[in-house]
This record gives structure tokens, C-alpha cells and sequence, in this order.
């Protein structure tokens, strides 16, 4: 069928049924989550976050233990932890590295490359694409400004254009406001080799995130998931977009006291961008963990205006390849009957 060959590459890239990736969401995409994706025949990312080397590898255990299929281990560049986990990831094996946050080096792709795993970076720009590419990334993500957590500036529309119609030497993966398997019909189409979801893969009885985290998400509509501005360009800070809560509020507050402080000299740059990160991980874990919907980080993509009902997972994958398989049915319609 036509929906399978186009799903082909990608499925066989990641080695999974369908080549729907899990995102990584830091305290939401854990061993439970990523081994139900799995087993529902996608493909799930575990999120390294900054979690203690320790604990990301009991993770990867536990993820293991869980399925036969194989998933990806995500890792935030930029974290404290970030080299230790590498490491650690090299040592077991791990099939598949995304690095996140911002660009690996190069000796850092060599390195995951020498331990047997494949790679996968996020290319904001075709200048960063090439770059990747050259250094042995083995596939890319195109995440658009409509995801949710940390997003880059540039729609998906418009990286669309200007990535995935002019690069073909590796399969490229494309992210944020999807939900819907209609949607992934004409991604694929356009020359996608899959989708990554998030948002919507917390909306699963599998998820492990808090039951108000969740009942949030239901009653949010698009416009609610909002990206965060940068007050100065002393502090570069990297956008969020989330459900605006006394939280975001509290965020723009942060940014208020580190530039002043910046200003008077007593803190420099980098531990202003730190405390801007702990403040994200603290806020997130309140919202995920401990159900806090008003102080907590409610990190979501835009597409949360697009789910509104709790499923099992594999209920959600099967109704995102149905539709898909029906949207292209209807296009090979249209152009078989002029």
C-alpha cells in the first residue's frame, strides 16, 4: 500500500513498525513510556535531561527490561551532566543517540559513531544541516516553533522548505504541531521520513505524568501553549513554549533579577543561563511530578489544542496510520479519477 511505502525508510532507520517518534519530554518520557512506544510500534526517545548518570542508566535498563524493540536515548548538550551521560551511553550500547539542546561537536558524534550508535541531531538552518551532516549525523530533526518545551524560532512550515525539499543525503524527521495522522499523510508525502510527537503521547494511559498535568492539556485550546520572550540579549535565553500559568509569570520575573544582577556584576553569563535551566527542570518536575498546575512548567506544543481524550498508546498510533493511510487513499483518488 501506498502509506507503507512511505513509511518504509524511516520505519527501517529507526527499526520500528512505524516511524512515529516518541519525543523526548524531560520527566515525561521515562523507561515506562519509551518501552510502551515500543511495543505499540513506534519508536520512543528516553529523556536524559540532567538526570544523574545513575539514573539515566537504570532508565535504560529498566526501558530494556520493558521491550524488545529498539528506542533512542536523548541528550541535552548543554546540561551539566551531558558528558558524563555520553559516556555512559557509549558504554552501553545505546542503538540510537539524539543530541538536543544545542550542537554537538564534532568528536562528540565521532564518539557515539564509534560505540555502534546511530545519530540524530536537530538542524534549525540548512548552514547547521550541512554542518551535521558532514560531521556523521545520521539523520536529522526539523523541529518547528509550534512544539512544545524548548523551541527554536522557526516554524515548521518554513523549515519544511527550507531543509527538507533541498537535502536528501540523509532521512530527515520532522516535529512540532503534529498530531494527527492526517497531517503525517502529507509530511510524508512532502518527503518526510517520519514524525515526532509529543504532546499528544501525553495524552496516553501510559504516561506516568500527573493526573492535572494532564487534565490541563484536555482543557487547553492552541493559543494557550505560548513561547516565552527574551527580555535582553545579555541573557540568551532559549524560548519555552508552555500553558501560561503564575509559572511563566515567575519566569519573566527570573529573567528580571539575573539581568540586574548581570548589570551589577554579580553573576556572570553563564550561571545567569544555569539558573535559568534549573529554574525550567524544578518548574517542570512540580508540574509532572507533584500535579502543581499554577507554579509548575506546563511545557506543551500547540497541538494540545488538538487532543482532548486519553488512550492507550497503541490506540493512539493505530488511529495516526489509519488516517494517514486514509488521507493518501483520498489524494491517490483525486488524481486517479482526473
Amino acid at each position: 500500500m501506498i502509506v507503507e511505502s512511505l513509511m518504509q525508510a524511516g520505519s527501517a532507520f529507526l527499526g520500528s513498525t512505524y516511524p512515529i517518534i516518541c519525543g523526548a519530554m524531560t520527566w515525561v518520557s521515562d523507561a515506562k513510556l519509551v518501552a510502551a512506544i515500543g511495543n505499540a510500534g513506534g519508536f520512543g526517545l528516553l529523556a536524559g535531561g540532567n538526570a544523574e548518570v545513575e539514573a539515566l542508566r537504570e532508565e535504560i535498563l529498566l526501558t530494556r527490561q520493558g521491550t524488545q524493540h529498539p528506542f533512542g536515548v536523548n541528550l541535552i548538550t548543554i546540561a551539566p551532566n551531558y558528558r558524563k551521560q555520553l559516556d555512559m551511553v557509549c558504554e552501553m550500547g545505546c542503538s540510537k543517540v539524539v543530541f538536543a539542546g544545542s550542537f554537538p561537536r564534532a568528536a562528540e558524534i565521532a564518539k557515539a559513531k564509534e560505540s555502534g550508535a546511530q545519530v540524530i541531531c536537530f538542524a534549525p538552518t540548512q548552514v547547521v544541516a550541512h554542518k551535521l551532516i558532514d560531521w556523521g549525523a545520521d539523520a536529522l530533526i526539523l523541529e518547528g516553533s509550534e512544539a512544545g518545551g524548548h523551541v527554536g524560532p522557526v516554524s515548521l512550515s518554513v523549515l519544511i522548505q527550507q531543509l527538507l525539499f533541498e537535502i536528501d543525503t540523509v532521512p530527515i524527521f520532522v516535529a512540532g504541531g503534529i498530531a494527527t495522522g492526517r497531517w503525517m499523510a502529507h509530511l510524508l508525502l512532502m518527503g518526510a521520513a517520519g514524525v515526532q510527537l509529543g504532546t499528544r503521547f501525553v495524552m496516553s494511559e501510559e504516561c506516568s505524568a500527573h493526573e492535572n498535568f494532564k487534565r490541563a492539556f484536555r482543557r487547553a485550546k492552541a493559543r494557550d501553549a505560548m513561547a516565552t520572550p527574551q527580555f535582553d540579549s545579555r541573557l540568551p535565553v532559549i524560548p519555552v513554549r508552555a500553558l501560561k500559568n503564575t509559572g511563566t509569570t515567575a519566569f519573566g520575573k527570573l529573567q528580571v533579577e539575573l539581568i540586574k544582577k548581570l548589570e551589577d556584576h554579580t553573576i556572570d553569563r553563564e550561571h545567569a543561563q544555569f539558573e535559568v535551566e534549573r529554574f525550567w527542570m524544578g518548574a517542570l518536575r512540580r508540574a509532572v511530578v507533584e500535579g502543581d498546575v499554577e507554579t509548575g512548567s506546563l511545557m506543551a506544543g500547540q497541538s494540545v489544542g488538538l487532543v482532548s481524550e486519553i488512550k492507550p498508546l497503541a490506540a493512539i498510533i493505530e488511529e495516526l496510520v489509519e488516517e494517514a493511510r486514509q488521507t493518501i487513499d483520498i489524494i491517490h483518488n483525486r488524481f486517479h479519477d482526473t
